[in-house]
């Protein structure tokens, strides 16, 4: 390997890390900042009423559209602010992946048409890039605390 290859290498992968930091970051805050709308502005009961308790006349019991009406705008807030920072990314990765599969059975369940191009479809997108790449993110607190060396006791 000549010194150009090692430098164009190192440069992809350079890349490949601002790349997934940028789409770690967008998607936590596309997460992030709804969270934080539906937790401290509609608040979680008015979400549970707005989006969950139009689906009573289905088959979902209302114990159950209450329970995961409440707990979604929390799970949002949570790990899509610690997308943002990159703490966490694997575990707000499928978080934010079963918010989004519930999302879209509910969609599907009122609208078996459902469009899903303006809200699920970027929000995967990214989902799957930062998934599919999370080992090149060097720029997250995780791979900073990866690279640490470890102490021994």
């Amino acid at each position: 390997m000549t010194h150009t290859d090692f430098s164009m290498s190192q440069r992809d992968l350079d890349m490949r890390a601002w790349a997934v930091a940028v789409a770690r970051v967008i998607l936590g805050l596309i997460f992030g900042m709804a969270g934080y709308w539906k937790c401290f502005v509609l608040t979680p009961a008015g979400h549970v009423h707005r989006f969950f308790l139009p689906y009573a006349d289905t088959w979902i019991p209302i114990w159950l559209l209450w329970a995961v009406g409440l707990v979604i705008p929390v799970v949002e807030l949570v790990a899509g602010w610690l997308l943002v920072v990159g703490y966490r990314v694997r575990e707000s990765l499928v978080a934010l992946g079963i918010v989004l599969i519930t999302v879209t059975y509910g969609h599907l369940l009122k609208e078996p048409l459902y469009s899903f191009t303006g809200h699920v479809i970027p929000r995967l997108g990214l989902l799957i890039v930062v998934a599919l790449l999370i080992d090149d993110d060097r720029l997250s607190i995780d791979q900073w605390r990866r690279a640490r060396p470890t102490s021994r006791r």
